[in-house]
């Protein structure tokens, strides 16, 4: 099975970053629910990546897991990692799939 990130990078773009993530961790059942997800349209602003690996870690993580990407990213929000962080969307793909994987 590819990785988040290597189905993130794929050329065509077939999968956005949120997509990405549900699909390296194997929930294609959230591809659909997720579409709309990328490009900082996930709710609240929040990273889309983050989004994704929130949505399938059980509610008793979520917390931890937010605040593990916070400290490795910088920061949840996609405008805020995009514009003060310099974080590229591809490494955010990786530790969210990491998060979701761990």
């Amino acid at each position: 099975m590819p990785t988040a990130e290597e189905i993130f990078a794929r050329v065509p773009k077939t999968h956005n970053c949120a997509q990405s993530v549900a699909a390296g961790c194997g929930h294609e059942e959230l591809l659909e629910e997720l579409a709309e997800c990328g490009g900082g349209r996930a709710p609240g602003g929040l990273c889309g990546a983050l989004h994704a690996a929130l949505a399938m870690l059980p509610e008793e993580k979520r917390a931890e897991a937010k605040a593990e990407f916070i400290r490795r990213i910088g920061a949840a929000d996609c405008r805020t990692i995009k514009t003060e962080c310099g974080t590229p969307c591809s490494m955010c793909v990786a530790v969210a799939a990491a998060l979701v994987q761990k």
